[in-house]
């Protein structure tokens, strides 16, 4: 008996004198700091252009800072992030085209996206664009089709930009 209640007193001065170190060695604010000066600023989305081509159509997305992680992903229809509204723009198939962590406005909450909101277009393949968010960390686009979209997606570099490439 007095040797379980000395093992246990044992194991909780151990536990608290560990943590008093712990806390000691490295302050929260030492460590906030650090965090605050490498980390890179939130790329900024400036501008979304497309163009038709012979063999293809090009959805190019113009970037400020680095290039982000993006993810192009078939959709049945698209929605205005956020509120879920549906999207106005003609076509049976749908490309959502989201890139993380990016913003379409600066830390004072002003746009800084030049681009189309809502944009139809009648080349080969693309139908339309539009921005369907700018919310926590992520942008988003739509792009639409009236056939099935067969595409390529990239980054470019100096400058910045990302790319949809779609066969006709």
């Amino acid at each position: 008996m007095i040797h379980a209640r000395l093992r246990q007193f044992t194991a909780l001065a151990t536990g608290a004198l560990l943590a008093a170190c712990l806390s000691f060695a490295a302050p929260a604010s030492a460590s906030t700091t650090v965090a605050a000066t490498t980390q890179a600023p939130t790329p900024l989305v400036v501008n979304a252009r497309w163009a038709g081509h012979p063999t293809y159509d090009r959805i190019v997305i113009d970037l400020q800072g680095y290039a982000p992680a993006v993810t192009v992903t078939p959709v049945p229809h698209l929605v205005y992030d956020g509120s879920g509204k549906p999207v106005p723009l003609p076509g049976k198939y749908f490309l959502e085209i989201r890139l993380h962590p990016a913003a379409a406005h600066d830390d004072a909450g002003q746009s800084v996206y030049h681009g189309p909101k809502l944009q139809k277009i009648n080349l080969g393949k693309l139908k339309g664009i539009a921005l369907t968010g700018d919310y926590e960390g992520y942008v988003t686009f739509g792009a639409a089709f009236d056939t099935l979209p067969y595409y390529r997606a990239f980054p470019l570099h100096s400058p910045e930009r990302f790319v949809v490439d779609i066969a006709r």
